[in-house]
């Protein structure tokens, strides 16, 4: 689904095919059509629980897309918490195929007579918003990602995109409604899982920026793999928001039964394999996505105290590296543009979370100056939060300063990153506009993770605390403010 002028094109992302392995070992669905979902096992989808699957509460999960086939045998009503379309007719009716195929991957029902979803705990939360020309209205994904916040999704996944190019804003698609939609679900306490997008929407191939919203703030972006383990070129690398990896290519699904009808004489009616050329070996980022959004659905279920951030790190601090020994050639090792973190593995991510946990920062989202900025009450002398390279690089602090005070900021961390620590003037609305760059009133910036600065106030009024680190690296840190005549 592509956004145009106005409104910003998502696109439904589809590509090559291969080859399917088997499923691993672990809890092993019954379901007929589950061997034909290679995926499972290369997420290790359900390696991490036994012979029966722990009983725990659903945790809603938004697809916004394309709507859902509402009748499928998949989707029982239980599964479906909300329904909504922006565009007309019924969220529950899906004339293109991409919602129900993503659901599929989520949140289709485990042991029945087709294939098993991932998120064995996921409620769906359907939000339409795909048109008939597969285009989507900024402004309605905006207020689907609101609403479904809203109706109680903890987990959004996205696959749709938007063309990014720092070089060229004539393209670039970003949207300030989409950012501040992005904001208020991170706010809420919402995941947001979103397809890297592929690059047969881009000026080449393969691209090397992710599409909008992978590429933004606390946002996991996703590639995809192919079942050998290479990153297909059409998956678009970005080194800051390429975050994790899975399969994106020979995925097999649900699909509506009206698209699947066409095709009378296939005996897997409602399922990819009977459906249109595009479906039949579907590839693309998008594919690989859900399967994210379904691993974090776990996470919440497993352990419902998690935040979003939490759920980001834990996901991608568990990945396996893609490399050349395990089918990338051209993947180094560690963290890198094509696969991110690495391929997601669900079972590592599950006992990751009876260790020891990230620390959560509650002071997000708070990536920009102006109403972005995190607000400190003047009793506050202390800021202990967490900053991430790749993720979230940017803190902003909102203090308000009388004329004549005397103001200290002291800096400590993440160990073994470099920092900076700025200060800036009332009326700034953004630390991120080259052309404001005159309203810093002090900054302490270069080598290291601490940092001093002091400023005598010349005039009254809400003042910027920025925290930045600039090299690769991710941790807690401690701000101090002390404040004096």
């Amino acid at each position: 689904m592509r956004r145009a002028a106005a409104a910003a094109a998502l696109a439904l992302v589809l590509a090559p095919s291969a080859s399917a392995l088997p499923v691993r070992d672990g809890f092993t669905p019954s379901d007929p059509l589950a061997p034909r979902q290679y995926y499972l096992g290369q997420d290790h989808a359900f390696d991490a629980f036994g012979a029966e699957l722990p009983v725990v509460n659903p945790v809603r999960v938004a697809i916004i897309d394309s709507g859902l086939d509402g009748g499928h045998p998949e989707f029982p009503r239980s599964r479906i918490w909300q329904a909504r379309s922006w565009v007309g007719g019924s969220a529950l009716t899906d004339e293109q195929g991409h919602g129900t195929f993503v659901a599929g991957e989520v949140a289709a029902a485990i042991n029945n007579e087709g294939i098993a979803g991932m998120a064995f705990p996921a409620q769906l939360v359907i939000a339409k918003i795909a048109r008939s020309d597969q285009t989507i209205d900024v402004r309605d994904e905006a207020q689907a990602i609101r609403w479904a916040v809203d109706v109680g999704a903890r987990v959004i996944n996205l696959s749709i995109g938007g063309l990014r190019n720092p070089f060229n804003p004539r393209v670039d698609t970003f949207s300030k409604v989409e950012a501040d939609a992005i904001d208020y679900a991170v706010r809420k306490g919402a995941v947001l899982v979103a397809a890297v997008g592929n690059s047969d929407e881009a000026p080449q191939t393969p691209w090397p920026y992710a599409s909008y919203p992978a590429a933004l703030p606390h946002v996991i972006g996703v590639s995809a793999l192919s079942p050998t383990g290479n990153v297909p070129s059409f998956s678009d690398r970005d080194r800051i928001y390429n975050d994790l990896s899975a399969p994106g290519q020979e995925i097999y699904s649900t699909l509506p039964r009206a698209l699947t009808s066409f095709r009378p004489l296939c005996q897997n009616q409602g399922y990819s394999d009977c459906g249109p050329d595009e479906f039949r070996h579907a590839a693309g980022t998008s594919f690989a996505a859900p399967q994210v959004a379904a691993a974090a659905a776990i996470l919440l279920a497993l352990k419902p105290s998690l935040q979003p951030d939490q759920v980001a790190n834990i996901l991608e601090r568990s990945a396996t590296d893609v490399n050349a020994s395990d089918g990338c050639k051209p993947c180094p090792l560690q963290r890198d543009s094509m696969s991110g973190w690495g391929r997601l593995d669900v079972s590592k991510a599950v006992a990751a979370i009876d260790g020891v946990l990230p620390p959560a920062d509650h002071y997000e989202p708070n990536d920009d100056a102006s109403r972005h900025a995190a607000r400190l009450r003047a009793a506050v002398k202390s800021v202990k939060a967490t900053i991430d390279f790749w993720d979230d690089n940017i803190d902003v602090y909102r203090v308000y300063l009388h004329k004549g005070q005397r103001l200290k900021l002291t800096l400590d961390g993440p160990a073994g990153a470099t920092s900076n620590l700025l200060l800036w003037k009332p009326g700034t609305k953004s630390v991120n506009d080259l052309r404001t760059q005159n309203r810093r009133a002090a900054q302490s910036i270069g080598p290291g993770s601490s940092h001093r600065l002091g400023y005598r106030v010349a005039k009254k009024g809400w003042y910027y605390v920025e925290v930045k680190v600039t090299t690769r690296g991710s941790g807690p840190y401690e701000l101090t403010l002390a404040r004096s005549r």
